[in-house]
């Protein structure tokens, strides 16, 4: 009696977004690493210097990481309502942040107390961070104004109330310490010169603005606010380039990567997305909860993103050891007869082989066909999952029921309301894919 055969299932190629090395570089991160945090994450700053320690801003305290750590290293709990916006100075030995309360704290690194206190803002200072020299801190409040303190004096250098709205993103220039760049809730972005005291650029961005963020080389700007990611041309006087439109809710954060200048954008929608320079998505990070902060450490190696139900998610990059280690795990050892007749036996000319049978594992469906139930097999190949995720599992089955010549036979009987309409929709799915059509036609 001949044995059965199992439904051929022809394999369609895969048509989807070309791989690029953009896409693999992205995708060689660990699975996340979730470390609870007290409320919110509503900052993620990175240390300049090695080892690259970050500061993660949530509700009253912040807290100081290693790369690897999953307990802070350094707390900062010096505040009596929620903190905002820890941001490191350039050389990582300092630390600002903002409060609801209406305080600039400084914090030394290596210390709890917090070296000066700048006072004058009479609402909830969201942003702060350190201008360029490292003897100025530059702050934006919800009482309008954007002010620059002197470090050593802790003395109010200058106040700016241009917007008109709260103030909830804040860039200063690396190149120019005179220079800062600030987002608001009354839709606009400018560029402050210390030198003049007042503004010298305004872009409309036509949406609450969540932040702002300066290439490198300064000559592009970015802004997000709403579902809208916009690139500005400040060479060009702030003109508009680019307007992505890629999330589905509120893009509240944005960062570059240090390979190749890369976007990242986290959104409400709990996506991360990454752009390469053409500024098209090559991948995208799902998250757990809608996301408030992200930042990628100074050379790639982490990618951490803070999100509104209070937990911070770590992604470390993978490397070539340790794929060896898990290869090494995985490795089989040797089976009984290598042990018995040793690694490289070979039978003798007059040896009788015995070779052991191949045990045969059949599909449901094919499981069904062989004992001739025709009608459950295409229920089988029917079935929302199969249809959906494996359509060539359906068409090879109905194909093989056809062969067969009992495909009228499974489809006697049927309810054409319910039963039927699984059918036809399947149809159109396949006469509608891409995949199947070039297939067919080629």
């Amino acid at each position: 009696m001949a044995s059965f055969k199992p439904t051929k299932v022809q394999s369609l190629p895969k048509l989807g977004e070309n791989v690029t090395e953009d896409t693999l570089y992205w995708k060689n991160y660990k699975s996340p690493v979730q470390i609870k945090e007290f409320g919110a994450v509503t900052k993620i700053d990175f240390s300049p210097l090695p080892p690259h320690n970050y500061a993660v801003t949530a509700s009253t305290r912040i807290h100081v990481y290693g790369l690897h750590s999953q307990e802070p290293i350094r707390s900062f709990t010096r505040f009596r309502d929620t903190a905002y916006g820890g941001s490191f100075r350039g050389d990582g030995k300092l630390l600002v942040a903002g409060s609801e309360e209406g305080l600039i704290r400084l914090f030394d690194i290596s210390g709890r107390v917090a070296l000066r206190q700048f006072t004058g803002h009479s609402k909830a200072v969201h942003m702060t961070s350190f201008l360029s020299d490292g003897f100025r801190v530059v702050s934006g409040s919800d009482d309008l104004t954007c002010r620059v303190w002197d470090v050593p004096s802790a003395v109010e250098l200058s106040s700016i109330t241009e917007h008109t709205d709260y103030i909830r993103a804040l860039a200063p220039s690396k190149l120019n310490p005179d220079l800062f760049v600030t987002g608001s809730y009354d839709h606009t972005v400018k560029v402050f010169d210390m030198r003049s005291g007042s503004s010298v650029m305004t872009m409309q961005h036509s949406h609450p603005v969540e932040c702002v963020l300066l290439y490198p080389s300064e000559a592009l700007l970015v802004s997000t606010g709403g579902r809208y990611v916009k690139i500005w041309d400040l060479l060009k006087g702030g003109q508009e380039l680019v307007s992505l439109k890629n999330h589905h809710k509120t893009v509240t954060c944005a960062c570059l990567s240090s390979v190749g200048n890369k976007l990242l954008t986290g959104s409400l929608d709990r996506h991360v997305k990454v752009y390469n320079s053409s500024y098209k998505v090559v991948h995208n990070f799902d998250c757990d909860a809608s996301i408030l902060s992200m930042a990628v450490a100074p050379d790639d190696e982490v990618v951490a993103v803070g999100m509104t139900n209070g937990v911070l998610s770590v992604r470390h990059r993978k490397h070539k050891k340790d794929k060896e280690t898990l290869t090494s795990r995985r490795r089989r050892g040797p089976s009984y007869r290598v042990f018995v007749k040793g690694k490289n036996f070979v039978p003798r000319q007059d040896d009788f082989l015995v070779c052991k049978p191949v045990k045969q594992y059949l599909q449901k469906y094919d499981k069904q066909l062989k004992s001739f139930e025709v009608s459950k097999a295409l229920d089988t190949a029917l079935q929302t999952w199969t249809r959906t995720s494996k359509p060539e599992v359906t068409v090879a089955v109905i194909i093989e029921l056809n062969r067969r010549g009992t495909l009228k036979n499974a489809l006697a009987g049927r309810n054409e309301e319910i039963n039927l309409s699984h059918l036809f929709r399947h149809a159109h799915s396949l006469m509608t894919s891409d995949s199947h059509t070039k297939h067919n036609s080629s």
